[in-house]
């Protein structure tokens, strides 16, 4: 995608590959910062193996080899792709503000029609206020539609939140063409880079995370924690301007 590339093409790549940890539900990688990214196991365990070509010897990587794992067809290169990519963002905190995405979804899609890609916690509480609410999702829950369906509800929506694991599986550019010219979009979760490079797109909001205790991080994502388990961290949200 080309937006890997424009991702990847805005970063400092000058740093050691410190650390990488591959848990269960998340990817932590540790560079000149820690980043991290959803692991999407239900998706990577549909893969044929191996998953990940080179373990043991990815600390070996210089970190601009490293983050050009987000182009893998394999779902946990891709994802320690994506961690790397977080890893070396100098992230703005000043364009920042400490407000999560489903509160700024809430705000933006209140009597609206909303479409999130990714079923999220916030989708019960979000269901009381939107006008119409069409949850996307590749592993589907009930009352949640197919990606198939995706072009069919994505084109109606005022508001659209799009995970930022969909960098991780490489659907994102399709998704932003799906979206109506006046739409509200927000890219969310801990892939979501913050980098107003996605501003470029048609990205309104990026809903994501910035480390602020690395070994507490990681040691998180060892361990099996979840998104909001993970300790360490500060969930952050850049606008365009």
């Amino acid at each position: 995608m080309k937006i890997l590339d424009d991702l990847i093409q805005g970063l400092n790549g000058n740093a050691a590959v410190k650390d990488i940890r591959q848990g269960v539900f998340h990817t932590g990688v540790l560079t000149r910062n820690c980043g991290l990214a959803a692991t999407l196991p239900r998706d990577a365990l549909r893969q044929t193996p191996p998953l990940v070509r080179e373990p043991g010897a990815l600390l070996e990587k210089d970190a601009t080899e490293l983050v050009q794992m987000a182009h893998s067809e394999s779902i946990l290169e891709a994802a320690i792709g994506m961690a790397g990519i977080n890893s070396l963002l100098d992230i703005d905190v000043e364009r920042c503000v400490e407000l999560n995405a489903a509160e700024l979804i809430a705000e933006k899609g209140r009597g609206r029609c909303i479409a999130i890609v990714g079923h999220f916690p916030f989708i019960p509480k979000l269901r009381q206020t939107a006008k119409a609410l069409w949850v996307v999702e590749k592993n589907p829950k009930e009352g949640d539609f197919t990606e198939g369906e995706a072009e069919t509800y994505i084109p109606m929506a005022d508001v659209v939140g799009i995970t930022g694991t969909s960098l991780t599986n490489h659907t994102l550019e399709h998704l932003l063409a799906l979206c109506s010219p006046e739409a509200y979009v927000v890219l969310l979760g801990d892939t979501a880079p913050l980098s107003p490079v996605l501003f470029e797109y048609g990205i309104h909001a990026v809903s994501g995370t910035k480390v602020v205790n690395a070994d507490l991080a990681l040691r998180c994502v060892s361990e099996g924690a979840n998104f909001r388990q993970i300790k360490g961290t500060r969930r952050l949200t850049m606008m365009r301007s």
